[in-house]
């Protein structure tokens, strides 16, 4: 079993310093008291934060989530643009990057607390946060699966190997450290598609990394780490397409619409009856650079879930 706990992480300075004043203030006084609002909450590859800042802030001027998971921004701690986030806005951050690859986040209107970093299968390589979302009583856990590489091969394809020791080493650390009972949300880019309507063409892509057999089963075990209800497929029609990825290569990508669900999110079973509402925010795939990542947007009614 992976035997690690969770690391404290630290907010960045600027945000740190933030923190006092304006929005953020306002918040922590309201954390002593339970949010009876909605809790709506974001996840997004955004294939470069600094690249795509000005995406970010128009994300949340116009959609005002709650919470934003983003991935892959590619950005060290010391470098992450914070004063400009909480100027939009979103002054609690959770942030774990590293120069150039991977880097997850968790931006918040409302305080959070208990920021932990996770090195699945024992690597720092800044591909999980968590933090405690006091005001909504929900632990935020925000995931960056690596892609595999090209070849679904785990003896030829090292990153292949290496994704599936992931989620295998995933799962077990779930498993190990939390409970069924447990108010959680996971969210991120997990790079697997894994339901027929999950994919353009399940024939051919069943030969292609994130739609194999092989990987739909790794994912299958860590859903069964703690019984995750998948959000998404929760609340939209069994036999629809649901697509959130779009290929670089792929011409006129609204047309021809070859996607993929790459992104999720998932809650465990306390959480499953708040499930509310979920939105695919396709017409950023449109905004300049494009991520090749569609943002999730998932609505949660808490006065409906189990208890904290």
């Amino acid at each position: 079993m992976a035997a690690d706990p969770p690391v404290t992480a630290a907010a960045p300075a600027d945000a740190a310093a933030l923190e006092e004043t304006g929005v953020a203030a306002r918040a922590t006084r309201l954390t002593a008291a339970r949010i009876t609002q909605p809790l709506r909450l974001v996840t997004w590859n955004v294939n470069s934060l600094r690249r795509r800042l000005d995406q970010v802030q128009r994300l949340l001027e116009d959609r005002a989530p709650d919470v934003v998971c983003l991935q892959e921004t590619k950005v060290p701690d010391d470098r992450f643009p914070g004063a400009a986030l909480a100027a939009a806005g979103y002054p609690h951050q959770a942030v774990h990057g590293m120069p150039g690859y991977n880097g997850v986040a968790i931006l918040s209107r409302w305080p959070l607390s208990d920021v932990r970093i996770q090195a699945v299968r024992g690597q720092a390589d800044a591909r999980l946060i968590l933090a405690w979302l006091p005001a909504f009583q929900v632990d935020v856990h925000c995931l960056y699966v690596p892609a595999g590489g090209d070849v679904p091969d785990p003896e030829t394809n090292p990153r292949f190997a290496d994704k599936l020791a992931f989620l295998d080493d995933l799962a077990e650390w779930y498993a190990g450290w939390f409970g069924r009972i447990d108010r959680i949300v996971l969210c991120g880019d997990l790079n697997v598609a894994p339901l027929v309507h999950d994919v353009w063409d399940h024939k051919r892509l069943s030969r292609v990394v994130t739609h194999t057999p092989v990987e739909i089963a790794r994912l299958s075990r860590l859903r069964s780490s703690l019984l995750w209800v998948d959000a998404v497929r929760d609340l939209a029609d069994p036999e629809a397409p649901v697509f959130t990825w779009w290929s670089y290569r792929t011409p006129d990508w609204r047309v021809n619409n070859k996607g993929r669900r790459l992104d999720h999110v998932w809650v465990t079973p306390p959480l499953a009856p708040a499930l509310a509402g979920f939105e695919v925010l396709s017409e950023t795939r449109d905004w300049l650079p494009p991520s090749d990542h569609a943002p999730v947007l998932v609505t949660l009614d808490l006065a409906r879930a189990g208890a904290a």
